[in-house]
């Protein structure tokens, strides 16, 4: 499978005044890359490594959906408010490893992502690939490099040393608790038999919080990308803020796919959002059955992570 990763085009309404000046602007609220002097853009491909839709959960008679459908069920009925604070509690002491970015990197060789419906690769690859495309069209924006290439490391969750959590506990989209589960959410209906869907505190539209709270003050569904945030944050990571949003918010789906929770949204949520729809584009459409040749390209990593955190960090 061939996936081109050129240089994107973000439309505008008013594209005929556009200049091919191959710069990233903010313009009407969208973040905007140039066409190149080329005209090489980034081709979306219309199926995935399967020959399928991407994100296409309809097809039931598929193995690998039916799979996927019994992952969120087990999900949407375990990730309560309960379980997520259990969870933050237990995983916010960072004590079960201390290694550097790039070992954890290698640990991802070691899991598959039931969830995804897309992909049945290593864990590294994705990250690769992903980080790659960024790379190729954004080539001044070493911190979205990064980002990408770190985006997926709370997968290790998964594995023994990091207390094996079944998966459910570790991937897949993510969501809000504490407030009710909006419709967007991918196979709503088995939230019916979550502990928090019938409480009156938690199933109202703002639940336990208020609108504009902001993001960073809402309680998210436990996996990898709150585990990876947490891990960047408090090991002093310098990445801008835009960054950690990936991080945190990059399998929140039912806001950046559907627009779902904006209301509790505040205005550097909005700022950051606009980072988040640019990188989803290559988180989900990069993913392929070509790989990337990592000791090639590990020396530009490397130096990227050395800028942005500690040589070591607690997990």
């Amino acid at each position: 499978m061939t996936i081109s990763v050129e240089n994107p085009v973000f439309v505008h309404e008013d594209s005929t005044t556009e200049k091919k000046t191959g710069e990233l602007r903010m313009d009407s609220g969208v973040p905007m890359s140039k066409i190149s002097s080329d005209d090489e853009v980034f081709l979306a491909p219309e199926m995935n490594a399967f020959g399928r839709q991407f994100r296409d959960y309809t097809d039931t008679n598929s193995e690998r959906q039916k799979s996927v459908e019994h992952f969120y069920k087990t999900q949407h009925i375990n990730q309560s408010l309960d379980f997520v604070k259990k969870m933050r509690s237990e995983y916010g002491k960072l004590d079960k490893r201390v290694m550097n970015i790039w070992e954890c990197c290698e640990l991802l060789n070691e899991v598959v992502d039931e969830s995804d419906p897309d992909l049945d690769e290593p864990q590294i690859q994705h990250l690769l690939q992903s980080a790659e495309a960024i790379r190729k069209d954004y080539p001044n924006e070493d911190w979205l490099h990064l980002t990408a290439l770190i985006h997926d490391l709370g997968k290790v969750l998964t594995l023994p040393q990091f207390g094996g959590l079944p998966q459910w506990a570790v991937v897949g989209d993510t969501f809000p608790v504490g407030c009710a589960f909006d419709e967007s959410n991918v196979h709503h209906k088995y939230f019916m038999e979550n502990a928090d869907f019938n409480n009156p505190k938690y199933n109202t539209k703002t639940g336990i919080y208020s609108e504009g709270c902001g993001l960073e003050n809402v309680l998210m569904s436990w996996g990898h990308d709150d585990y990876m945030y947490l891990v960047a944050k408090e090991n002093g990571s310098t990445l801008p803020s835009s960054g950690l949003f990936i991080i945190r918010y990059h399998s929140f789906y039912p806001l950046h796919k559907a627009g779902a929770y904006t209301h509790l949204m505040n205005e550097e949520d909005k700022e950051n959002l606009k980072w988040l729809h640019v990188f989803n584009k290559y988180d989900l459409y990069s993913k392929s059955k070509v790989h990337v040749d990592v000791e090639k390209v590990k020396p530009y990593y490397m130096s990227l992570i050395k800028k942005y955190f500690p040589e070591n960090l607690r997990w």
